[in-house]
């Protein structure tokens, strides 16, 4: 990627000129032009990246300064205490690099550490309170690809923490329906609940605190939090959770030690890598699935002899059985053979012209492949949910530099559990481990593990070049919503809006799909009556893209309603 040395002039403005108050403009979920473009799902926070690009900050710029200004904004959903995966296209190299921030499981933890445990009692704990990669996240993306120390990096965010921003309906809707988790601690009722209750929607929210710690994690570099003072506050609170005197819940401590935080170790890891109608499809390998999974989906469309709705449907339901069987950290079966063409044509010759038997069985990617193979047995089911927050955004700058990034800390309101004095959540990403007794299963617990995740940032190239951007919050349908825009565009003829807006339906090897109430209007009769079921969910995923559409130009796209409706911007806007 190309490196600039910027001028102390230019860097100056993007640090003592952060953006204006996101009140003096409305979100917009779709932008074209030129230099340069952003979409996520908050209006400060796309402010925050166009104002880097403009700068002449590149695209890991942005999208690191985008990603501590979420954690101001969306604090239910990312943060300094969470992780992500960022897949980064270095036009200069002309190559696709990934960077893994998820947590880590302490060196403590064994396989039976959640075993007994009721699922709620082990989201909203020390116990599943990961070791954060966010910040070593940042700070190798800059040292790699970037042009801005961390420092810089983190002025817009603590801009906006200080002087605040406005609550919209969604904030006021995640707060009120974390109201009685968020009461039961000092330090989060204290917050999030000032009186009481939820901040109203249309005042000024500000985060005094976690602009004196982002202030300060700019001053002492990473290290205060990987093993200096931040990261035994960190340790404290994840081992002796603050609750409010009286409180009831039973709030089970965590496992984590400072030593873990001292050896946490963001990685650079390989994408993975489809090929699909002639365009490049990369996305994120393992200990995320996403890349894997909508790689090996759209593997098997492509050996179909033709691709509709019903066919999206079947082609994720095998990959998830694939998924659930094979993937962890570390996988039980090569990557590679997961995806190979072989692979997906004894996958694809399963899709018939009705829906298949609940639930289906995993292939056996052995390396050894035969037209039409009978499928193994179907692993045991398990019910175990993913948190459906999160939150994705893309960038691009005026270099052809590209950066889709899924960051997180797990549920929304994450462990529930602030940082006394330091206005961020923990996370509880251990909750995306198998809480087992499940023998053989790849994602049970570990010291030192990453749990198994679904985020997949992914960029799609064409001849090499870049065409596409894509990524989703969502749990584990982010995995099938990013798969549903790639079929809407690319099979169904869409534009990169209407494939984002379209209504989605969500496969995931189970027994009912999940569908929007627009898609079952539109196709649940025609669907059922080949054997599909449906049961209703109010929305899936909130999806930021964009793609390139030639000679210079860019357009970047954020959902129109979903989670509130997203924020696309771009540097030059066409006229």
């Amino acid at each position: 990627m190309r490196r600039l040395f910027l001028p102390a002039v230019a860097a100056s403005v993007v640090l003592i000129a952060p953006p204006a108050l996101a009140e003096h403009q409305q979100k917009v979920p779709v932008a074209e032009g030129r230099g340069g473009a952003v979409a996520t799902v908050d209006l400060d926070a796309s402010k925050a990246a166009l104002a880097v690009l403009k700068q002449g900050g590149n695209a890991v710029d942005a999208a690191v300064a985008a990603g501590a200004v979420l954690g101001v904004t969306e604090p239910y959903s990312a943060g300094l205490a969470g992780g992500g995966f960022m897949v980064v296209y270095d036009a200069k190299r002309r190559r696709v690099d990934t960077i893994d921030g998820r947590e880590t499981a302490p060196a403590a933890m064994k396989p039976t550490s959640f075993e007994g445990i009721p699922f709620e009692e082990g989201v909203t704990s020390g116990l599943s309170t990961g070791v954060p990669g966010a910040v070593a996240q940042w700070d190798l993306a800059l040292r790699r690809y970037g042009t801005l120390s961390l420092r810089q990096a983190l002025k817009p965010a603590i801009e906006v923490a200080d002087r605040g921003f406005v609550v919209d309906q969604t904030f006021y809707d995640q707060t009120a329906a974390n109201a009685a988790r968020f009461k039961d601690f000092t330090s989060t009722a204290k917050l999030y609940l000032p009186g009481g209750s939820p901040p109203a929607v249309g005042s000024t929210f500000r985060n005094p605190d976690l602009a004196a710690t982002y202030r300060e994690l700019a001053r002492r570099g990473p290290g205060w939090l990987y093993g200096g003072h931040l990261g035994r506050e960190v340790v404290a609170t994840v081992k002796q959770p603050p609750l409010t005197p009286g409180a009831t819940r039973n709030v089970r401590p965590g496992l984590m030690e400072l030593s873990d935080l001292r050896d946490y170790r963001a990685l650079r890891r390989d994408p993975t890598r489809v090929r699909y109608n002639g365009l490049e499809v990369y996305g994120m390998a393992p200990p995320s699935s996403g890349g894997s999974t909508v790689g090996e989906a759209l593997n098997i469309l492509e050996a179909l002899p033709k691709v509709g709705l019903h066919e999206y449907l079947e082609a994720s339901r095998l990959a998830f059985a694939d998924r659930n069987a094979y993937v962890g950290d570390p996988p039980l079966k090569p990557v590679s053979e997961l995806l190979s063409d072989g692979f997906a044509k004894e996958r694809a010759c399963l899709v018939g012209g009705t829906a298949m038997a609940h639930p289906a069985g995993p292939g056996d990617p052995d390396g050894s492949y035969d037209p039409c193979p009978a499928p193994l047995a179907p692993t045991a089911e398990r019910t175990q949910q993913e948190g459906p927050e999160t939150t994705h955004l893309v960038v691009a700058d005026r270099w052809g530099n590209v950066v889709a990034y899924n960051l997180t800390i797990e549920s929304t309101g994450g462990s529930g559990i602030v940082v006394p004095g330091r206005g961020f959540l923990l996370n509880n990403e251990l909750t995306d481990f198998t809480f087992g007794p499940a023998p053989a299963d790849p994602n049970l617990p570990g010291p030192g593990k990453r749990p198994r995740s679904s985020m997949a940032p992914t960029i799609v190239f064409d001849h090499g070049r870049p065409v596409l951007a894509a990524g989703s919050p969502g749990g584990a349908t982010i995995i099938t919503t990013v798969l549903q825009i790639l079929v809407n565009r690319y099979e169904l003829g869409m534009n990169l809006p209407d494939a984002l807006a379209a209504p989605r339906a969500s496969q995931r090897n189970a027994a009912t799909t999940q569908a929007e109430p627009a898609f079952r209007q539109a196709h649940e009769a025609e669907l059922t009556a080949i054997g599909h079921q449906f049961s209703a969910t109010p929305e899936i995923g909130a999806a930021t893209a964009l793609e390139f559409l030639g000679r210079g130009r860019i357009q970047a796209v954020a959902e129109p309603t979903r989670r509130g409706g997203g924020s696309a911007m771009v540097v030059s806007p066409s006229r």
